[in-house]
């Protein structure tokens, strides 16, 4: 690498640290201001959080594990989710009103479906552009993450049979997380190849390395928690004068906001020729908002309403069990997509167009039939699920055998 390199390196990162500043700047600030021309301003901060975090991502794989370091960079991506979320359900808990919107659950399971329908297929028309290849394979390392997404949809699955999500779900969901984090760690570090920015960080000595890292994570999470809400609000706010429904909102726009950053991230990995590693980093997302973030809605809840006790909760209405079950056979058919640790061209646009049919169905466009749609919707990705597992049926040993060796500690994926 020669010092002409370096210093234009070092540059870049110093220019688009420079980038996110307007949107911390902003929100402090709090100027009266046109909505779009505000969610242009953060958007932009937060695509300049999703860069630093990137090419933080690669360099701390130095030092740690991928799965763990795209397993940090996942929950500083999707704190706007848990920043949205949570204010949601704690506004639920002070207001009865505001408990029958259900918009906390409107946005988690938009947030979630988003994620798998357009995040997943994103990562792989990236791949097939760059790599010109037909199928996309990601590490054995990776099936701790499908496990664990695994476990985690078979019992969110069963919440709708409820009409509360409780603390009780709290303490399973987010006992699950804490537990995949631990096991995560434990996958060796790889020998990986730097080039662009994370070059020029990754050639500090460990030290300096890991500070610059840390302190990059965490300007990074301060630029996307400062401009993930508001960027969020200006985009529901121009709805709003739309006269667009507040749900319809809550659900499918304001998540545009949140889940950018996490997006974009595993984009950017992408592009850069890590699609593998880009898609670990959503299917790490997923395992976080699968597990911590509805675990944490509860909590936020009883903060509002005051209302302690382990099956007290976040009520969920006919609507609201709906949209989890649905977001759940969504969740059990991208894992069955991935059981073999590939995806294809088919299975691709199998995510993507059953997600974006249905965003046109709703309530507010069709009436009362949405439900019924819906409910159809989650059979054919249950069918979609059992039909991928019985066609990939022998991977299945595989893919429990190697996560079992990743939390035995005896995991081996030098392929």
């Amino acid at each position: 690498m020669t010092n002409r390199g370096s210093t234009g390196q070092w540059s870049t990162i110093v220019f688009v640290a420079l980038v996110g500043i307007p949107g911390i700047v902003l929100r402090f600030t709090d100027p009266h201001i046109d909505p779009l021309i505000a969610a242009a301003v953060y958007g932009l901060s937060i695509l300049a959080a999703a860069f630093l975090l990137s090419w933080a991502a690669e360099t701390a794989e130095v030092d740690i594990s991928q799965g763990l370091a795209l397993a940090i960079i996942a929950f500083i991506a999707v704190l706007p989710e848990y920043a949205v979320d949570a204010f949601l359900a704690w506004e639920a808990g002070t207001d009865p009103e505001e408990a029958a919107k259900g918009l906390a659950i409107a946005n988690m399971t938009g947030g979630n479906r988003l994620l798998i329908g357009i995040g997943w297929p994103l990562i792989f028309l990236i791949f097939c552009y760059r790599k010109r290849l037909k199928e996309l394979v990601v590490s054995r390392a990776r099936s701790l993450e499908i496990a664990f997404l695994a476990v985690a949809t078979l019992y969110v699955i069963f919440v709708p049979l409820r009409s509360t999500l409780t603390l009780a779900d709290t303490i399973v969901l987010v006992s699950l997380f804490a537990i995949y984090l631990v096991m995560t760690s434990r996958v060796e570090s790889e020998e990986v190849e730097l080039v662009g920015p994370a070059q020029a960080m990754g050639s500090l000595n460990d030290w300096p390395r890991r500070i610059l890292v840390l302190l990059v994570l965490v300007y990074a999470a301060g630029v996307i928690i400062a401009s993930a809400e508001p960027f969020a609000h200006g985009l529901v706010e121009t709805g709003q004068k739309l006269s667009i429904s507040e749900f319809f909102l809550i659900q499918w726009v304001a998540p545009l906001a949140s889940e950018s950053p996490e997006v974009l991230v595993a984009a950017l990995l992408a592009w850069r020729g890590r699609a593998a590693a880009g898609i670990g980093a959503l299917i790490s997302s997923k395992v976080n908002q699968w597990t911590l973030l509805i675990g944490t809605l509860p909590i936020a809840f009883m903060i509002g309403s005051g209302d302690w006790g382990l099956f007290n909760g976040l009520p969920l209405d006919g609507r609201q069990q709906d949209e989890i079950f649905l977001t759940a056979a969504q969740s059990a058919f991208a894992i069955a997509v991935f059981v073999n640790l590939r995806m294809n061209r088919t299975e691709a646009w199998a995510l993507f167009l059953l997600f974006a049919t249905q965003l046109l169905l709703n309530e507010e466009l069709i009436g009362s039939g949405a439900e019924v749609i819906r409910f159809w919707y989650a059979i054919a990705y249950m069918v979609l699920c059992a039909a991928l597992l019985l066609r990939n049926r022998l991977a299945i040993p595989g893919l429990i055998r190697d996560a079992r060796a990743i939390v035995t500690g005896r995991a081996d994926f030098g392929e």
